[in-house]
């Protein structure tokens, strides 16, 4: 392998990519603790856990996304990070802010989901059960 002076990082969504450029330096956090990478790094694999994912820009502009959980790979030059859910902030202050609203959003969302989709469940229960009457 080449060395090289930056990698390409992918952090994506289940609906859509939340950053897709190249970067310099990495910090995130697993099980185990916080963990940085560099252009040049070990190729693994590990999950990640709810916490602030930070990158550097070639630039050397630092960005900051507030992740759920999830699973980074590094093979070679290029860094996918897959994960639930994610909000890029300005500054720490103004992420934790951001990432409580919209996490809070999201599980509210998912609980009227969860709703329905038990209703669903239940009508059809009842609707078998009826006619299963029927048929005796």
């Amino acid at each position: 392998m080449s060395m090289a002076k930056d990698m390409q990082l992918v952090l994506r969504l289940p609906t859509r990519t939340l950053f897709d450029g190249r970067a310099i330096r990495l910090t995130a956090v697993a099980g185990n603790g916080e963990f940085g990478i560099l252009p040049n790094h070990v190729d693994f694999v590990t999950a990640l856990i709810p916490s602030v994912l930070t990158l550097t820009t070639p630039e050397g502009r630092e960005r900051l996304f507030g992740i759920d959980e999830g699973l980074l790979v590094k093979k070679g030059h290029v860094v996918d990070v897959a994960v639930r859910r994610g909000v890029e902030g300005e500054d720490l202050d103004t992420l934790q802010d951001t990432v409580r609203e919209t996490f809070i959003e999201i599980e509210e969302d998912e609980r009227i989901a969860r709703a329905a989709l038990s209703r669903l469940e239940a009508d059809m229960v009842r609707r078998f059960a009826s006619l299963r009457k029927s048929q005796r």
